[in-house]
């Protein structure tokens, strides 16, 4: 680490000497209607055909040989903004606000990009997708959902309909780094899967990064989705919202210290309870079924040099009658922004995240004899420095660091027999992790341009607890059983890992419209999710790397065309990608994952393998447009133990996937959409053989053979259509009508396959295909915003 430091500032201190004779042009890019920041703006230097973007707060800075120069600000959907300027003398702080296009507000924006950025960029396996394109397209509901929205772009799956989380090339829900201004969100779903945990209406921008990932992330193995909250209208006051089938949104946002800050507030609950409670007699009377979520941001401007940033996101899901859950997230964010000259920015965070369980028998008795409650939690905190430093126009060095602490409950419960109150569970655990890291993005000439970066993390298990040893298993695929337990103290360290995490990417211009790009990256993860079902649920149990369960670790090299047709209206790409995966955690027969206190003998460990192509075509501009992606892939697994130690298909396997969008602006008053998706099902494990005992048929599967047969493929179709009003409440702002249908066709897709008795002959069996929706579902909802 030392090394490393060393490094950094000597690299600091050449290029400030190279940078003598130069000038710098700083500052910041924002809307001109709300005062929000806008990430990636494009300013381009004409004379020099050279220039940057502007990061994650809308900051810019480049440095060039003194003389004048035509700048260029161009972002999509608003009106480009040319300044002249002259460094000859110092250096010169310009801030821009930019105004909305009219005429590109009358289409649909479907990337807030620079027409060739998909082209000219170093980011490949790299999608955005902009909230204005979220809220047209058609969902359940008719609830905006971005966790939904990006199953529709190339690599990204789920394991059925309804199901929690999301697959990115072969990874599994907990290979994903979810962040919410940049603070962890370890269970992004409502209600089992059926919506995520981000209010479209606070939400700014989203980011799915599926490889060439660069050195300032880190922690999980497979993709990183970075979702950045509004800052709030800065301008004026407004309230927006909406009122739909199954929940209602609110939010309000408005300056605050005369034009030197803002802030933003955001509400939404289902009341599916409500609308029932009248129809609910007997045991369901007094049923729970409900969800909310409470997002807040607010940020003040000190000085020119100094902002400082608040957000903090709290939702709950509770279900239930007299036997009930709930599970929710908490994540708050401090961030502050800070200019150390015009050359050198810092943004330091420091970060709460807290997911929780919990299940209880007696919600509807205050006094009760016999009753069971559980509860479980992973808590971690964290700051993480990021300073980004702008040499020249041809470099953009990021370097930085992190520090997190996390705290994991696998279960404390309370059982009460007769009065009696008996507790059970797991002791707590506890580990650290710590990062450095550096990475340079570099133009080498006007047609090769490289991304390079390194990123060391440290990760360490500590006590207090105690440490398992565990001897051989009787035969592979079997319980591995503990031999000795070893106490620890509170803070002593258990086990160390150590890894280096090199970054790379590449892009090879072949013409203005046309360019090959790679990456390799190699990423670490020390937390697991551990879960045996079909589709993983909010009681999943996260544990830590331990003597026992090393780190997962992943290789990815990714191989893409892409080519822009017809002045940049359509956009083409194809990727290529294999990712190695090791480490990977699977589970004997009737593993006991829950409240089990030595697990870890439960576990099976070997490695992963996904390879695969991406095809992707977007229409980004005109009445109509949308895209088509289409990804064939192969996800395998090889566990000592199972399958006679052959790779076989993860549960996750799909081996094609089609997603088409389509986006048609009719008039200024109508649009309309629709999505369509097709995909292969997902394998299964059935039973080889059975046994009858006392004329009861008990399936079986003899070999413990797994996921050696598929489940039927599912497509499904989806439309809506948009109407503008004129006016919201009392002839003020504006307002819309969103129609829309969930599967037209009505196709029953199988969520899965299972196995049961015949009801008529109990010594027979049968195969039964579950889905979780089995009908045409329509919804309206009112929008609104003055």
């Amino acid at each position: 680490m030392k090394k490393i430091l060393l490094f950094i500032l000597s690299l600091l201190y050449f290029t400030q000497l190279y940078a003598q004779e130069k000038a710098t042009i700083s500052g910041y890019i924002k809307d001109a209607a709300n005062g929000e920041g806008l990430i990636g703006v494009s300013v381009y230097v004409q004379e020099l055909k050279t220039g940057t973007t502007t990061n994650a707060y809308g900051f810019y800075s480049l440095t060039l040989p003194k003389g004048p120069y035509n700048l260029v600000f161009t972002y999509v959907g608003y009106q480009n903004v040319l300044k002249t300027i002259d460094l000859s003398l110092q250096d010169l702080k310009l801030d821009i606000e930019l105004k909305d296009d009219a005429k590109a507000l009358q289409e649909v924006v479907v990337t807030t990009k620079r027409a060739d950025e998909n082209v000219k960029s170093l980011e490949m396996s790299v999608n955005k997708v902009d909230i204005k394109t979220i809220q047209k397209m058609p969902a359940l509901l008719g609830e905006v959902d971005i966790i939904k929205s990006i199953q529709f772009l190339p690599g990204v799956t789920s394991v059925g309909e309804g199901t929690s989380g999301f697959n990115v090339r072969g990874g599994g829900i907990d290979q994903n780094l979810v962040l919410l201004d940049e603070a962890p969100v370890y269970n992004s779903s409502h209600l089992f899967g059926f919506f995520s945990v981000f209010n479209p209406d606070a939400v700014k921008d989203v980011k799915l990064i599926k490889g060439g990932i660069p050195a300032q992330y880190g922690g999980r193995v497979s993709s990183i989705l970075d979702v950045r909250m509004k800052e709030g209208n800065a301008k004026k006051p407004q309230f927006s919202g909406g009122i739909g089938s199954i929940f209602s949104r609110f939010t309000y946002e408005r300056p605050i210290f005369k034009d030197k800050g803002s802030f933003i507030v955001a509400l939404r609950r289902s009341y599916i309870d409500i609308l029932a409670k009248p129809f609910l007699k007997d045991d369901l009377k007094g049923s729970r079924f409900y969800f909310y979520d409470f997002t807040a941001k607010g940020n003040l401007r000190i000085n020119d040099k100094n902002t400082i940033f608040l957000s903090g996101y709290f939702g709950r899901d509770t279900f239930g009658a007299d036997f009930g859950f709930n599970w929710g997230n908490a994540t708050t964010s401090f961030r502050w922004n800070h200019i150390f000259n015009n050359k050198l920015f810092l943004n330091n965070t420091v970060f709460y995240s807290n997911y929780d369980y919990s299940l209880q028998t007696d919600l509807k008795k205050k006094n009760t004899q016999d009753a069971f409650r559980w509860k479980s939690n992973i808590i971690t905190y964290s700051i993480k420095p990021d300073f980004t430093y702008y040499p020249n126009a041809n470099n953009t060095i990021t370097f930085g660091g992190q520090l997190t602490y996390y705290t994991f409950n696998p279960g404390q419960a309370v059982a009460i027999s007769g009065g009696v109150e008996r507790a059970i569970g797991l002791d707590d655990k506890f580990a650290a992790e710590s990062a450095l890291y550096i990475g340079n993005e570099q133009k080498i000439t006007s047609k090769i341009s490289l991304q390079y970066g390194l990123r060391y993390s440290l990760y360490d298990y500590l006590g207090k607890g105690n440490a398992l040893e565990l001897g051989e298993a009787p035969a592979e695929g079997e319980r591995r059983p503990v031999t000795n337990s070893t106490p620890f103290n509170w803070g002593q360290s258990i086990k160390k890992y150590g890894n280096f995490e090199p970054r790379f990417a590449a892009n090879i211009g072949l013409g203005e419209n046309n360019s090959i790009k790679l990456s390799y990256n190699r990423l670490v993860q020390y937390l697991h999710l551990l879960s045996n079902t079909t589709a993983s649920s909010p009681l999943d149990v996260w544990t830590p790397s331990s003597n026992n369960i090393k780190p997962q670790l992943s290789d990815q090299i990714a191989l893409g065309y892409f080519h822009n047709i017809a002045d940049n209206l359509y956009e083409t790409s194809v990727e290529v990608y294999y990712k190695k995966l090791y480490n990977q955690i699977d589970y004997i027969r009737n593993a006991d994952l829950l409240l089990n206190p030595s697990v870890e003998g439960d576990l099976l460990f070997g490695d992963g393998r996904a390879y695969g192509a991406e095809f992707y075509v977007k229409k980004t501009r005109g009445k109509f447009n949308g895209w088509v992606s289409y990804t064939l892939a192969r996800t395998e697994r090889k566990i000592p133990g199972l399958n006679l130690n052959q790779w076989f298909p993860s549960r996750i396997d799909k081996t094609h996937n089609l997603a088409v969008v389509g986006i048609y602006d009719l008039n200024s008053k109508w649009s309309f959409s629709t999505n369509f998706t097709f995909s292969t099902g997902t394998p299964a494990s059935f039973p080889t053989n059975k046994f009858v005992w006392q004329d009861i048929a008990l399936p079986h599967n003899y070999y413990d053979t797994r996921n050696t047969y598929r489940i039927p493929a599912s497509h499904r179709l989806d439309i809506s259509a948009t109407r503008q009003n004129k006016h919201a409440f009392f002839k003020k702002g504006t307002s819309e009508w969103v129609f829309s249908v969930y599967n037209v066709y009505n196709r029953r897709n199988p969520f899965s396959v299972f196995v049961r008795q015949n009801e008529n002959d109990q010594t027979r069996t049968e195969a039964v295909r579950y889905a979780i929706f089995g009908t045409i579902i329509p919804a309206v909802t009112y929008n609104f915003k003055f």
